[in-house]
C-alpha cells in the first residue's frame, strides 16, 4: 500500500504561480512512476505530468513550458511547479503512484486561477 497526501493548492490570479507537493509513504520501493493528474470542473480527469523511477519526464502539451515536475527522494515527495497559470488550469489536482497495474491516489487539492 502507498499513501499520498497532496498540498499546495489555492486561489491565484492568472499569470501567477503555485507549487503542489505530494508526500508519499508506505511501500515505496516498487513505484514505477509518479503522476500528476487534474480534473477541471465538469470534465474528465487528464494527465498533467509524469516522472518515472528512472527519471524520465513527460508533460501534457497544455502545460509544457509552464509546469515542472520534480522529486526529492530523501523526502519521498514529488512536486509540481506551476508557472504562468491560466484560468483553464483550474482543476482538482491529484497525485498518483503507479505500481505495476495498480494506481494509488491522493485526495486531491483544488487549484483555482482567476482571470
Amino acid at each position: 500500500q502507498v499513501q499520498l497526501v497532496e498540498s499546495g493548492g489555492g486561489l491565484v490570479q492568472a499569470g501567477g504561480s503555485l507549487r503542489l507537493s505530494c508526500a508519499a509513504s508506505g511501500r515505496l520501493f516498487s513505484i514505477d512512476a509518479m503522476v500528476w493528474y487534474r480534473q477541471p470542473p465538469g470534465k474528465q480527469r487528464e494527465l498533467v505530468a509524469t516522472i518515472t523511477r528512472g527519471g524520465s519526464i513527460n508533460y501534457a502539451d497544455s502545460v509544457k513550458g509552464r509546469f515542472t515536475i520534480s522529486r526529492d527522494n530523501a523526502k519521498n515527495t514529488v512536486y509540481l511547479q506551476m508557472n504562468t497559470l491560466k484560468p483553464e488550469d483550474t482543476a482538482v489536482y491529484y497525485c498518483a503512484a503507479q505500481q505495476g497495474p495498480v494506481n494509488y491516489w491522493g485526495q486531491g487539492t483544488q487549484v483555482t486561477v482567476s482571470s
